[in-house]
This record gives structure tokens, C-alpha cells and sequence, in this order.
């Protein structure tokens, strides 16, 4: 058995998702099974066409509601947090009946830092996370109780952005 290791993906600039989503590629090419968590994520961005057509990829996603978290209700908030926390679960199920080899939560740092997801489940999951699971996480800002414990830790550094001169995300680029 190969030991998992434990990948972190973080920082303002452009990336996270692409390299964890080309880990996933990976390991769905050599026959691993694969779950995706998108935290803080609703809608159908266009990796998920493609994604959804290989069949040991699991994509787990989706917010309560259709607003950025900073414009959501208090309500919008307590939903989207269940929702995340059951995601989660979902995934843990998974992995404990040995159907996941390569783990994503994908913005996790992100619901971690703002509480939108049950902090003590994910800090238990890099912690004690079965040998052979390989676990990458991304987001903006790191975590020490995370970064302490990866094995591979890179920061997307933001250097220039068309957004900065006011280009908009492009479907099949930047969803």
C-alpha cells in the first residue's frame, strides 16, 4: 500500500482548483477512485460536464444559496453550512468504505476560515486520515493546523489579472 500524502493549494492568484482538478485527472487515469467536495461553489462551472462523464469521479458541490457568501441571509449562511457539513460527511462516508483514493475539497480553507463548514471534522480528517488516502485541499488564505500537517504546500501568487482591468471570468477559462 503507498502512502497518501496530503496537498494544499492556496493563495490569491489563479490555479487552485486547475491543479488540484489535474491531480484528479491523474489519478482517475491510473483507475483511482476520486472524490471532489467544492465548498462555497453553486454554480455549474465547466469542468463539471466533464467531470460528471468519468465514472470513478464523485463531484460533491453547492450552496444554499445563489449569492456570494458575503451578500447571503443569516439563513442563506446556516443552510449553505449544513449543507457543507453534509457534503462533507458525505465524502467521509466514502472514503471510510474504501470507495475514495484521492480526496478534494476544493475551497475548503475558504469555509473553514469563515465557518461554514464543521472545523473539527475537517481538522480530524487531516489529521487521522486513512495511510493510503491521498487529501488535497485549496483556498485562499492558509491554515497552520493544516500546512503543518501537508506534505506538498504551493501558493498561487497573483503577479497580474485581466479581472484587475475589469475583464470578467470567461466560461471555458475561468469556469
Amino acid at each position: 500500500m503507498q502512502k497518501g500524502l496530503i496537498h494544499v493549494y492556496y493563495g490569491y492568484g489563479k490555479g487552485k482548483t486547475t491543479a488540484a482538478l489535474g491531480l484528479a485527472l491523474r489519478a482517475s487515469g491510473s483507475g483511482k477512485k476520486v472524490v471532489i467536495v467544492q465548498f462555497l461553489k453553486e454554480s455549474n462551472t465547466s469542468e463539471l460536464n466533464n467531470l460528471r462523464l468519468l465514472p470513478n469521479i464523485t463531484v460533491l458541490r453547492g450552496t444554499a444559496g445563489k449569492a456570494f457568501v458575503r451578500d447571503m441571509t443569516p439563513e442563506q449562511l446556516e443552510k449553505t453550512k449544513h449543507l457543507q457539513d453534509a457534503n462533507l460527511k458525505k465524502a467521509l462516508d466514502i472514503v471510510s468504505s474504501g470507495g475514495c483514493d484521492l480526496l478534494i475539497l476544493d475551497e475548503a480553507l475558504d469555509a473553514y476560515q469563515l465557518g461554514l463548514l464543521d472545523c473539527a471534522l475537517f481538522l480530524d480528517l487531516v489529521t487521522n486520515k486513512p495511510e493510503a488516502l491521498e487529501l488535497a485541499i485549496t483556498g485562499h488564505k492558509p491554515v497552520d493546523a493544516i500546512i503543518s500537517r501537508a506534505d506538498y504546500v504551493t501558493e498561487m501568487v497573483k503577479i497580474k489579472h485581466p479581472y484587475d482591468n475589469g475583464i470578467k471570468a470567461r466560461k471555458g477559462v475561468e469556469f
